[in-house]
This record gives structure tokens, sequence and C-alpha cells, in this order.
């Protein structure tokens, strides 16, 4: 299976990061390993001292599809959750000013916490849905998918043009403006609506 990325997808996320907004989706993939899922802890890793949060809508893919149009597009999800993006932000600054990929940041193993998925039909649109997330009780990041630069159907349309979608397939939608440091023995929960989908602890 395959976790597809879209990265700058918010405008007030890409104003925060200091980036021009993007003419079309910026597309990146993390390797299987970086799932943590069923609420599992994540140990900070020794390589990096700036790691940060990123909370993401998270799609997952029901069908095989290649060549998606946007108007066909839901019918190539069906479930919905709300996932971590970790990022090792030292090392994307450090790789992006010499023009080098910055998989290293974002790929290594853990960086991709999921929370539990809900069918999308439990929204009454999953391109209007509030979410959120919450660090130590405190709300540190809200969005709504109404937001997004690329929306869940043009982001699936998009993807598909380069990349044959298979069921089980990953989506993590962009992040809203709010990133911030992780520390140890933060508690992470995030929100899809009211419905609380994932609850871990930085260890």
């Amino acid at each position: 299976m395959k976790i597809i990325c879209i990265g700058l997808n918010y405008r007030k996320h890409a104003v925060e990061m200091g980036r021009p907004f993007p003419e079309e989706p910026v597309v990146f993939l993390k390797p299987d390993s970086a799932l943590l899922k069923n609420n599992k802890p994540w140990f900070l890793p020794d390589f990096s001292s700036v790691i940060h949060y990123e909370v993401e809508v998270v799609v997952k893919i029901s069908r095989l599809g290649k060549g998606i149009t946007p108007e066909f597009a839901p019918r190539y999800y069906d479930e919905v959750t709300a996932g971590i993006d970790i990022t090792a932000r030292d090392l994307q600054d450090k790789f992006s000013k010499r023009g080098l990929p910055w998989e290293l940041s974002k790929c290594f193993d853990g960086a991709a916490p999921i929370g539990k998925f809900v069918p999308a039909t439990d929204f009454k649109d999953p391109g209007n849905l509030d979410f959120r997330l919450e660090i130590n009780g405190k709300v540190v990041q809200e969005g709504n998918t109404s937001d997004m630069i690329f929306s869940i159907n043009d982001i699936v349309s998009y993807v598909s043009r380069f990349f044959t979608l298979k069921t089980g397939d990953l989506i993590f939608t962009g992040t809203p403006p709010g990133v911030g440091l992780l520390r140890r023995n933060d508690n992470l929960v995030a929100y899809l609506g009211d419905k609380q989908v994932l609850d871990f602890m930085i260890k």
C-alpha cells in the first residue's frame, strides 16, 4: 500500500511556512513503515531536535482506480480518519536549502500515526468537515476541509493521473496552520467533527 501525502494544501499554513501557494498539488510519499496504528506511543528519535506535528484528514482508497475524474472521486474512498504528518523540521529545512529531496524529514519509522477509520457517510459532506488536534487538552490546530486549496476529490483525481490507486492506499490531505513542536510526554488527541479518532503519547 502507498501513503500519499499532500503538502501546503491550506493557504494559512503556506503563509505560516513562508511558501508560495502551490499551483498544483504538492505530492510526496511515505513508506508503510511510517504507519503508527492502534494509538501506540511514538518515541522521539535521536536524529532531530525539531520534531513537528501536522494534523491532517486521511482518506482510505476503497477500490482500484486510474485516471479518475473529480466528479467520480467519491466512489474511490469510503472511510476517513485523522493522521499526523510527523516532520523533522530541522532536516527538512537543511535539505530544502540545498535543493535536495527531503524524504528523510518525513518518512522515518512512525512518522504517520493514523486514527481509527470512520465511514465517510457518517459525515454530511467530507468536503466540509471540521477537524482538530489537541495536545495535553489544549487545541493547537483546527481546520475545515472546505479550506483546502485542492479538495479531496481534486487530490484523488490528480494523484490517480500518476499512480494507480489501490484498495487500502492512504491519502494525507494537508494540514491547517498551527504546526508546532512535539515534546516527550505530550498526549495527542485528534477529532473529526465531534468524533475522537486518535489518542496517543509521545515518549
